[in-house]
């Protein structure tokens, strides 16, 4: 699980995200529902993490703060 969070630290930061061992598993399930693959296929997630942020990074940015905000919101 998160194999590829160590890529991601500069996106993770453009979206204001902070990643931490309590809300890791929720950002990883919030970018696997983004790329549309089933949750712990690692690989095949990253594979299209990369292909979105090569085609727009600051859409995938936007895509993933508008998920863990709207997460925030629905879970108050």
């Amino acid at each position: 699980m998160t194999c590829y969070f160590r890529h991601l630290k500069q996106v993770f930061e453009k979206a204001g995200l902070e990643v931490t061992p309590a809300n890791r598993q929720e950002i990883d399930k919030i970018i696997h529902n983004i790329v549309s693959v089933n949750y712990k296929n690692c690989p095949a997630a990253w594979k299209q993490v990369k292909n979105l942020i090569l085609e727009n990074e600051a859409n995938f940015v936007s895509m993933l703060k508008d998920a863990w905000e709207n997460r925030k919101v629905s879970s108050s």
